[in-house]
């Protein structure tokens, strides 16, 4: 849930649609790799999910949710609960926080995390995908 002047905000929105991510695919031994742009979801009662592969999960959460601000925002326990069941999440996972962190404008600008949401995978039949085993984005 990011909160800050409006114009700031969706500063921080482009930059993350814009970041790109490396979709793994994986057909036995063979390993592909899936250049894709990090999507931005709008949900209910002013949330985002930004929605990118899993092997970015550390550097994307150090880069949202820095060390120092990890548990210093949080809307109470009960709150996050419901809201992370609303919108059918799990609690944020320990992560790396010391590495590199996207270049993402975050000046005045907060985030107060609710959870994740991990996808399934998938065996894909589009022509750049087309019986390779991959995160279902």
């Amino acid at each position: 849930m990011p909160y800050g002047k409006r114009e700031l905000v969706e500063k921080l929105l482009r930059d993350m649609e814009a970041q790109k991510h490396q979709l793994i695919m994986t057909k036995g031994e063979e390993k592909r790799v899936l250049w894709i742009d990090g999507q931005v979801r709008v949900l209910p009662f002013g949330l985002y999910e930004y929605v990118f592969p899993k092997e970015d999960l550390d550097l994307v959460l150090r880069t949202l949710v820095p060390s120092a601000n990890k548990d210093r925002y949080s809307l109470g326990e009960i709150r996050n609960k419901v809201l992370r069941k609303i919108v059918k999440a799990e609690p944020l996972p320990d992560y790396a926080l010391q590495g590199n962190k996207f270049l993402w404008v975050k000046e005045n600008v907060e985030v107060i995390p609710i959870g994740i949401r991990k996808d399934s995978e998938i065996v894909g039949n589009a022509l750049y995908d087309d019986g390779y085993t991959h995160e279902a984005i």
